[in-house]
């Protein structure tokens, strides 16, 4: 559909049956938008489907299908649940799969928000006339005219902000997106909402894992859904020395230091994968840290790509605190950064984000 022909009062919200994506929905219903809530039929790990899928299994479970109907039909708003299996598989659980194969540790919510939620979802919306897409997550964006640019910032309730997760949003996709919970100050606003029309609703708990993994058995994962099986390797030092055997890098993550299934007489932790030769490096916990890394894929929100020298925090996981460094371009895909003092646990395959101060300034994959 032409872009000049969308309704700017029209929105598609994706629901997952959770308290924010209900929030989303329901706030923007009171703004005035007309809204469509659609549930995203992500996966189906049929493994599972009688443990968890059936029952409590994350935002692909029919309980949450249901919820998310249940939901639609008391703020008044429509209700779809649509099939995107296919482009999850290809964008999101091929790439988790390869990316482990490799030996990088590979952050798949990241890759959902641009290829599934704001891609196939906004082509979707699209399709059925709408401007909009809305979800449940934390973050603001705002268009600003001085620099003629679409700018996200991070959350009011900054303990539950998600800028870290959308960093590769292009402009194209920023123009079109709506995220009206950016501006609660605490999840606890959000719950009280929810309960006033679906107490259930509101008293969920936050979903900690990978939605297409509800039992957080991702090795278990990757054998029933990869070529991937166990296969020994050894333990090396830093030297290169062996130091004992594993039954595969796809069971580690660089700075993992519990559940490697041997003893040391002293602390040792994962530095390094060699997925080629099947090593896990192992060293003390100072050979955990540095403080310069590589990264590609870059994305930046406020300029298209970064040409000089530039100043700001950086955060290598969701968790971390920003920490301040430099970018220096490489090329117009890959970036070096340079943390003034050293992180611990810099992860291949992981994202590092750039903020100043709450705004986003971009973002690029770990190499």
């Amino acid at each position: 559909m032409n872009k000049q022909h969308l309704d700017k009062q029209k929105v598609i919200v994706g629901m997952s049956g959770g308290v924010d994506s209900t929030v989303a929905a329901y706030q923007l219903k009171k703004m005035g938008y007309e809204v469509i809530g659609v549930n995203m039929r992500l996966w189906q790990d049929d493994f599972l489907s009688e443990a968890h899928f059936l029952k409590d299994g994350g935002c692909c479970s029919l309980s949450s299908v249901e919820d998310a109907r249940r939901v639609c039909a008391q703020i008044g708003i429509p209700f779809y649940a649509l099939d995107f299996k296919t482009v999850f598989k290809e964008t999101v659980v091929d790439y988790f799969i390869e990316e482990y194969k490799h030996g990088r540790t590979p952050n798949p919510c990241i890759a959902c928000n641009k290829f599934v939620k704001f891609d196939a979802l906004l082509e979707k919306a699209h399709q059925l006339g709408a401007y909009y897409v809305a979800t449940g997550h934390y973050a603001k964006i705002f268009y600003d005219a001085s620099v003629e640019r679409y700018l996200v910032e991070q959350s009011n309730a900054i303990q539950k902000d998600q800028t870290y997760a959308i960093y590769n949003l292009t402009q194209d996709q920023l123009k079109h997106i709506l995220m009206p919970l950016g501006e609660f100050e605490s999840k606890e606003v959000v719950r009280q909402i929810a309960s006033q029309f679906d107490v259930q609703i509101s008293e969920k708990s936050d979903s900690q894992e990978i939605c297409f993994i509800p039992d957080q058995d991702y090795v278990g994962f990757l054998k029933r859904n990869s070529d991937i099986q166990d296969k020994k390797g050894n333990f090396v030092d830093l030297k290169g020395n062996v130091l004992g055997t594993h039954l595969g890098v796809v069971n580690f993550t660089v700075g993992q230091r519990k559940g490697l299934g041997v003893t040391f007489g002293k602390p040792m932790y994962v530095i390094s994968l060699d997925a080629d030769r099947n090593q896990v490096v192992l060293g003390e916990d100072d050979a955990v840290f540095r403080d310069t890394l590589m990264a590609d894929t870059v994305n930046f929100i406020p300029f298209d790509q970064l040409e000089v020298p530039y100043v700001c925090e950086a955060k290598i996981r969701y968790s971390a605190k920003p920490a301040k460094c430099t970018l220096y371009p490489i090329s117009k895909d890959e970036i070096k950064v340079v943390f003034d003092t050293p992180q611990r646990a810099i992860t291949p395959g992981q994202a590092v984000v750039f903020y100043e101060g709450k705004s986003l300034v971009g973002g690029g994959t770990i190499q």
